[in-house]
């Protein structure tokens, strides 16, 4: 059961019960398909999820758009992720750093080795990840334990 809903363009609170592993994205879909399209991540019990994770407990909802610090931050989240993928198609063995959200935009610390990026290589780039996002690929949450974790970014270098 959701206790309560807030999105901060409405300014509405719903108590709204659902079933059991309901994501955000559902919820929105249930109020209007219009509010789903926006939708980029959700804050559940003041913590940021993805939409399409699964609530799984009572919780407070919030529906996090544009309009939001935390979907802005979703967004470009997933941003430098794409970004870190047209990289990885275009200079195999490529080794990442740190690529976070940063308030107005991403970015992604990359080592090429002995290779400098040239302005073409980034105009490639762009076309690169506007073709990725056309896929509409998910990403999606996968828990792992550290112990993996760490054995799949050891392999990857």
């Amino acid at each position: 059961m959701i206790r309560s809903f807030s999105n901060t363009s409405t300014s509405v609170r719903i108590c709204k019960e659902v079933p059991n592993g309901s994501t955000a994205l559902d919820i929105a879909k249930s109020i209007s398909e219009g509010l789903a399209r926006k939708v980029l991540a959700a804050e559940i019990n003041g913590e940021v999820w993805d939409a399409t994770r699964a609530i799984d407990k009572d919780a407070t909802l919030k529906l996090l758009t544009w309009d939001d610090k935390g979907g802005q931050s979703t967004f470009w989240h997933s941003s430098a992720h794409l970004m870190a993928e047209a990289i990885e198609s275009m200079f195999p063995g490529v080794k990442f750093w740190v690529g976070p959200p940063v308030e107005n935009g991403f970015y992604y610390d990359v080592d090429l080795a002995d290779y400098s990026i040239t302005e073409e290589d980034l105009r490639k780039l762009e076309v690169k990840m506007a073709e990725l996002a056309k896929k509409n690929s998910a990403y999606i949450r996968k828990p792992i334990a550290k112990a993996d974790a760490v054995a799949y970014f050891t392999e990857k270098g």
